[in-house]
């Protein structure tokens, strides 16, 4: 099952040249997931991976950098004829913004959910759950966590056969847990193997609720909206420095930081330098980033560039003009 983070916006309050408003497209298997939807969103998506089906969208509080985008692309699905539903996620007060916005996008050929969670409260998807998790950024602000359930062990096919359990369809009968021949599934099964966590901040200053929700993710998006010399600003707008980010990795034990809402401020090497001091595994995306997420017995988490993207797809489109 793939699992992956698109980083359609990875600035902070104001866009600049490179960085877009925040936005991340989670996709696992053929669920699509948006966290933010900053202003530009849609265009962001159809200038790199295109503006997909997307099945929910989860927002983290109400600051306009946060959701300006959302009205916009409602009014585009409405206008390709869009007939999947889709539900928007978000704190309580999120019925207001969107009754507030609804001018906007006016009546829609397809059904739209406006659902306000509760703190902590969790979204099934089935064999996943995402949960909401209290912030430090004003009184309604989350950040969230997609949990996955956890899967059964490595099956032993040598230790079945000996057990005298005959190769075919005995063995996934095995796997989904029925006793063959008087041979349990906790014969042959190892143990059971953790899911995979991927835990977005959205806006927060330092937050314990946030360090535990993260306890040993595979990845942590934070923010670093500044570096620690502006600490005091930081205070002040329940923002945090790059450095505080990287605590906060660094006490939840994650493999890997991605650092966004990167401020106009600074260049980006001065925050994945000032994280890395405290936490080596940060990397700072860039808009069109990709970060995969594979079962941990297949590797760690890794960042694939959209350059290198770029470079590779022009290289082949040579190749092929030199072979025609």
């Amino acid at each position: 099952m793939d699992l992956s983070l698109f980083f359609a916006g990875t600035g902070g309050s104001v866009p600049g040249a490179s960085r877009g408003l925040p936005a991340i497209l989670v996709r696992r298997g053929s669920d699509k997931l948006l966290f933010d939807c900053g202003e530009g969103t849609q265009r962001q998506l159809v200038q790199s991976v295109g503006l997909l089906e997307i099945d929910s969208v989860f927002l983290t509080h109400f600051h306009a950098d946060h959701w300006l985008g959302l009205p916009g692309m409602l009014k585009t699905f409405a206008l390709r004829g869009r007939e999947q539903p889709l539900t928007i996620y978000g704190p309580s007060g999120l019925n207001d913004l969107m009754a507030g916005v609804r001018f906007i996008y006016g009546r829609l050929p397809y059904e739209l959910t406006i659902s306000e969670l509760a703190p902590k409260e969790t979204v099934s998807g089935g064999d996943y759950r995402v949960a909401a998790i209290p912030v430090r950024h004003g009184p309604r602000a989350f950040g969230y966590a997609l949990i996955e359930d956890e899967r059964p062990g490595e099956f032993d096919p040598l230790l079945a056969e000996r057990l005298g359990v005959k190769a075919g369809p005995d063995f996934g009968r095995l796997q989904r847990g029925e006793t063959i021949d008087g041979v349990a599934p906790a014969q042959v099964m190892g143990p059971v193997r953790h899911g995979r966590k991927i835990v977005i901040s959205g806006d927060t200053a330092p937050c314990e609720l946030l360090v535990a929700a993260a306890h040993r993710a595979d990845v942590l998006v934070h923010e670093a909206t500044f570096i620690e010399e502006d600490s005091e600003r930081a205070l002040e707008t329940e923002h945090s420095t790059a450095r505080q980010a990287a605590t906060v990795a660094s006490e939840a034990e994650v493999s890997l930081l991605a650092l966004t809402h990167l401020s106009t401020r600074y260049f980006a090497r001065e925050i994945r330098a000032e994280a890395r001091s405290v936490f080596a595994a940060t990397e700072t995306p860039r808009d069109f980033d990709t970060i995969e997420v594979p079962f941990p017995e297949r590797g760690q988490a890794r960042v694939l560039r959209w350059s290198d993207r770029l470079r590779a797809s022009e290289t082949l489109r040579e190749g092929t003009g030199s072979a025609a």
